[in-house]
């Protein structure tokens, strides 16, 4: 394995999501009410990027992580696009409800890079970060421009992060994206750390990486975080899947069979979402985002809830797990 920078105290952590106005216009108040719940009940490893809100989540968790002492908590953000001051009529349309008015472009060049650790840094008022994610380097974010970021990245990103590293000016690196091929790219051409899967792996979805993804990190030494492990809120009743409003048909139908087995086992699926990613030993963490105060502190204690195995055998049973995946034990 390689540089191991999250342990057992850091398998659930928080997202900056939501915090960036995603999916409400929480304001300045609610995210350090979110955030100070989140750390009251012993959370330490928080994640963010500049895009959440156009760099407003970034500042977000800054002001408030500041107030704590640096070495007491893990802290990853993101490069890949760099970010440009515009007047509010110019703020290009994004899925953020209130975002900073800002305008961006994508960027995996080297120069990129550094420039955007310097302006994040600046951003969050923190010394240093302990895990920098290559962000959002896929088809569903960059489309058929995808092979020409690759390129661009392998000769600039994945270089200048890797002597940072090896510089000791963060810990770890990796790729922090929502989908299985950049990473497998990313493990043919460098040497990450630690990456960010975000939509893969949930208990609604999870054959295609329990077949590629996780025989690939494990054989590379790589660590997983789990990004939107409850499909962006789906599994926690939202009627969004993966960040978008149509629900795949399949996706749907499973989710109900989910339902009535959970209720007959009397099992919150929040909990039995998060205890399932953390069953597979390649996921160090989960990083679920809150909106409110209180979905941060359930997120905090589900480890501590007892599942019934009967649960999970059903689940496998009835297909809802893949038979390869790992379970709760």
């Amino acid at each position: 394995m390689k540089n191991e920078i999250l342990e057992k105290k850091h398998q659930i952590g928080l997202g900056g999501v939501a915090i960036g106005t995603a999916f409400n216009d929480i304001s300045d108040n609610e995210a350090r009410d979110i955030l100070s719940s989140a750390w009251d009940e012993g959370i330490r490893y928080f994640d963010t990027s500049p895009w959440y809100g156009l760099t407003k989540s970034e500042k977000r968790f800054g002001e408030y992580l500041r107030s704590q002492k640096r070495e007491d908590y893990v802290f990853s953000t993101k490069v890949g696009r760099l970010f440009k001051e515009v007047p509010k009529d110019q703020v290009p349309p994004t899925m953020w409800k209130n975002p900073f008015h800002y305008d961006f472009k994508h960027d995996y060049t080297a120069d990129g890079i550094k420039r955007s650790i310097e302006d994040s840094l600046e951003r969050t008022g923190l010394p240093y970060f302990d895990i920098i994610y290559v962000h959002d380097l896929s088809e569903d974010q960059v489309g058929d421009r995808y092979p020409y970021f690759l390129k661009q990245a392998q000769n600039g990103a994945f270089k200048v992060l890797s002597a940072l590293r090896d510089e000791g000016v963060i810990k770890a690196w990796g790729m922090g994206v929502n989908k299985i091929e950049p990473i497998l790219d990313c493990l043919d051409s460098a040497d990450p750390d630690i990456c960010l899967s975000a939509t893969r792996y949930s208990i609604l979805e999870h054959e295609d990486a329990v077949d590629r993804l996780l025989p690939a990190v494990k054989k590379a030494g790589v660590q997983l975080v789990s990004g939107a492990g409850f499909n962006s809120g789906y599994i926690a009743g939202r009627k969004r899947y993966n960040y978008k409003d149509q629900i795949p048909k399949d996706i749907a139908e499973k989710y109900k069979k989910l339902q009535i087995i959970a209720e007959r086992h009397q099992v919150n699926l929040v909990d039995a979402s998060i205890q399932f990613v953390l069953a597979a030993e390649e996921f160090v963490s989960i990083i679920p985002g809150a909106g409110k105060p209180e979905q941060a502190i359930a997120n905090a204690k589900a480890l501590e809830v007892d599942i019934p195995s009967e649960f999970w055998n059903e689940l496998k049973n009835e297909s809802i797990i893949y038979d390869k995946a790992s379970t709760p034990k």
